[in-house]
């Protein structure tokens, strides 16, 4: 770990190992297809980051490259290491590896929620003064998204299903907050999914879990699993409110496992910033709302539409959502119409492909599948945020857009955005 170059640095899981890096002292480059955020803030703190994929950027003297899941082994920079033997690590193998340096890892493994409470834990912990190493998936609200932390005690990080490289790591203490079939397609159908679960729940020396017909049965016999019953939807936790409250009420649980009562573990979380893109606001006046959230699987949707019928029972709910994946949305197209067709109007966008270009349905299926109150836009951010905005209904606009691509670049052209 001593030179390392990433493939990808600029992703949401790739650039807080490399932060973590930077902070343990190590010489880190990377190379992403666009800067960011993210490609700035690790350049500002050392690290040697360059724009576009060529196999010039890969050091020589590099120890070691990782790379994202979406890099293939045709990269030009993959092609180097593997002439140059630089050994080479998918960012989940390399995660395992940073966190075997750690004497209590917590790893939140689960379909949906994983990043949300791995962020409060994090968030508990740094505020008790326990001073852990963290890794979360996504940017923190005015915060950090990663940390070494001090020492080698304790680590807190998401672990990643989809790819199985869950099952790399051994936690002290595993997080499960549901298990569902979602990525079942990656890793070789529902049965390998689940039996990876299982494998993830055996490898953790204490286990804390979300009860369910599917979780029940994977972690039978645990020796010290802690089982928890999810509350109903219009549950209240402190200032969280339905699946955010599932989640804080897990986080308090695995905060009591590093000796943090309940009641302060709450009382931590009231400042909490929140994740960004997790039902996060983003404009509000009295005749319309301006919201935000990651769902893009049709229990995660399910929750989204819930908690804004509950928090905003009045308004007009108009979901503009955004497919993701083609694999995700020819599995589950019947379910997410369904819970779509929750909402009051829905815009549906192209599909965000990732790394999957084509496929057998489109976002057009999707919204003719929801029904007459949705319709499919094509186009440019600007043209499909203008669209959204239409609207001369009596009740104030609840704008919720939904969705884990690229569509929070509508926001650029919504109200309070910089184009707006």
């Amino acid at each position: 770990m001593e030179r390392v170059h990433f493939i990808g640095i600029g992703g949401a899981g790739m650039a807080p190992l490399a932060a973590i890096l930077l902070e343990h002292g190590a010489a880190v480059t990377g190379s992403d297809r666009e800067a960011n955020a993210k490609t700035a803030e690790l350049a500002r703190h050392g690290a040697v980051v360059h724009i576009g994929h060529d196999a010039a950027n890969l050091p020589p003297d590099a120890t070691l490259a990782v790379y994202s899941s979406a890099v293939p082994e045709s990269n030009p920079e993959r092609r180097r290491a593997a002439e140059l033997k630089i050994p080479q690590l998918r960012r989940g193998e390399f995660l395992a590896e940073l966190t075997r340096q750690y004497r209590r890892l917590a790893a939140v493994s689960g379909s949906h929620g994983k990043t949300s409470v791995t962020a409060m834990l994090a968030h508990i912990l740094v505020k008790a003064g326990l001073k852990p190493g963290f890794l979360i998936g996504a940017a923190v609200n005015g915060g950090a998204s990663a940390s070494a932390g001090a020492g080698n005690d304790i680590f807190v990080s998401e672990v990643d299903e989809s790819d199985a490289t869950h099952t790399l790591v051994r936690p002290w203490l595993g997080i499960v907050p549901n298990v569902d079939d979602d990525h079942c397609w990656s890793v070789g159908g529902e049965a390998a999914l689940r039996e990876n679960f299982r494998r993830f729940g055996r490898q953790s020396q204490h286990l804390i879990y979300y009860a369910g017909p599917v979780a029940d049965r994977l972690f039978a016999g645990h020796p010290d699993a802690l089982r928890l019953e999810r509350p109903p939807m219009d549950f209240a936790l402190g200032r969280w409110h339905g699946f955010q409250a599932w989640n804080a009420q897990l986080a308090i649980a695995a905060a009591g496992r590093f000796g943090v009562a309940p009641e302060r573990a709450l009382a931590l979380l009231d400042d909490f910033p929140g994740v960004a893109r997790r039902m996060s606001g983003h404009y509000a006046s009295e005749r319309l709302l301006v919201y935000e959230d990651y769902a893009h699987h049709p229990a995660e949707v399910a929750s989204s539409i819930a908690a804004f019928r509950g928090r905003f029972p009045r308004c007009h709910l108009r979901v503009v959502f955004q497919p993701h994946r083609y694999a995700r949305l020819a599995k589950y197209l019947p379910e997410l119409a369904a819970e779509l067709g929750k909402a009051d109007s829905v815009i549906v966008t192209p599909v965000f492909a990732a790394w999957s270009e084509t496929g057998p349905v489109s976002g057009a299926s999707l919204a003719a599948a929801t029904g007459a109150k949705a319709r499919y836009l094509e186009g440019g951010w600007p043209e499909i945020a203008q669209k959204a905005l239409e609207y001369d209904g009596a009740a104030p606009l609840l704008l919720a857009v939904i969705g884990a691509g690229d569509i929070e670049q509508i926001f650029h052209w919504l109200p309070g955005g910089e184009n707006a």
